[in-house]
């Protein structure tokens, strides 16, 4: 399945010092909010029914609107003095090198590279969404989305968006920029609400921030630092705060909603095989061209 271009993944191969760990492998998804107490208690809260029965979800993350493009000339320019160009286009289509490919953030911002900020910004408060309701990436769902797309110098990805997610239990889940949406995830519930970001936490009931979990509640794992959390998995061999699983779900939420909305039409999506149901033009969008000798 194409990247969306997640956040940093650290790894490490080879036995973990206690030789403990099976695979020789520890994977770590840099989505490093699941290292941060108020993520953390906003999903406990939502995971262990103290909002009642969760209804809707909202996510909202920054689009690239702020964002200006390159201003310089877009014609052909000479490859600077020890760029290897080819390499670093990788995969992607032959283009004559220019600035305004590479200069970031233009190139986070250009289709060729990248899927946008609906997947590299998106990914940090989609995963938290899953963190907090396993059920989004576990249900069969349909989604409905539109955007806005650049065109400005050689920036051409998505720009504005919004999708909704719909499950045949009722569940729902609202998936914007945030000129359209308060930016963090709020969970919503019938016996309350709470909502997290990177500037706080909020609730309703308010007494719900200061809640302390039951021995018989659910308590999800603590990283007190991610880049502790990941020489400690090393060290046991246990898996990270952020598994590799964990952002790769949250991946593929921000490109599904970004092929909603390239389509304009309803999709459904079936989380087991992670394809769309009966929609060959969705599916052949979930995987590019590779330039060769590039190849999986």
């Amino acid at each position: 399945m194409l990247s969306g271009l997640p956040p940093l993944f650290l790894f490490s191969i080879g036995p973990c010092a206690r030789g403990c760990c099976q695979t020789g492998v520890i994977f770590q998804t840099g989505t490093q909010q699941r290292s941060e107490r108020n993520f953390r208690h906003a999903c406990e809260l939502a995971r262990n029914n103290y909002l009642g029965k969760i209804h809707t979800v909202q996510v909202a993350a920054p689009g690239p609107s702020y964002r200006p493009s390159y201003k310089g000339s877009l014609d052909p320019q000479p490859v600077p003095t020890g760029l290897d160009w080819d390499m670093w286009l990788g995969p992607a289509p032959l283009k004559p090198y220019n600035p305004g490919r590479h200069v970031f953030p233009d190139w986070y911002l250009i289709w060729d590279y990248c899927y946008g900020f609906i997947v590299n910004w998106g990914v940090h408060h989609l995963d938290i969404a899953l963190w907090g309701m396993p059920a989004l990436a576990e249900e069969t769902f349909e989604v409905q989305g539109n955007a806005n797309y650049r065109n400005e110098g050689f920036t051409d990805n998505v720009d504005g968006w919004h999708a909704v997610f719909t499950y045949p239990s009722g569940l729902k889940m609202i998936y914007s920029d945030v000129n359209q949406q308060q930016i963090g995830i709020r969970f919503i519930g019938d016996k309350g609400w709470v909502h997290v970001d990177r500037g706080g936490i909020w609730a309703n009931p308010e007494s719900l921030l200061e809640l302390k979990l039951k021995d018989s509640d659910l308590h999800l794992p603590v990283s007190q630092h991610h880049g502790y959390n990941f020489l400690e998995s090393v060290r046991t061999g246990k898996d990270p705060v952020a598994d590799v699983d964990a952002g790769h779900k949250a991946t593929y939420f921000g490109m599904v909603a970004d092929i909603a909305a390239r389509l304009q039409r309803t999709l459904k999506w079936n989380p087991k095989q992670e394809t769309f149901i009966g929609d060959a033009e969705a599916n052949a969008r979930l995987t590019r061209p590779m330039r060769a000798p590039w190849k999986l």
